[in-house]
């Protein structure tokens, strides 16, 4: 469990489900409904229990996601792949 600013933490590259959901352009619920199907691996806990994502390592594996959705794999398809 972190207890970091908000500045500290993105200086350190870890992001909010939200946070990342701005970036990706969908809803927090899409990234922490991935993450409970274990496509984002979550980093840390902010004292409030908030899931923290490294923003670098989360980006990429959306690119990959994206790219295989494009394909029309389904999410457990995708899981698989990712593994």
């Amino acid at each position: 469990m972190v207890n970091l600013k908000k500045k500290d933490r993105v200086k350190l590259g870890l992001l909010k489900s939200g946070e990342i959901a701005i970036l990706v352009g969908v809803l927090p619920s899409t990234i922490r409904y991935y993450s409970r199907l274990g496509l984002f691996e979550t980093s840390e806990y902010t004292q409030g229990e908030y899931k923290l994502f490294k923003k670098t390592k989360t980006l990429a594996r959306w690119a990959k996601i994206k790219e295989l959705k494009s394909k029309r794999l389904t999410l457990e398809e995708i899981k698989r792949k990712l593994a």
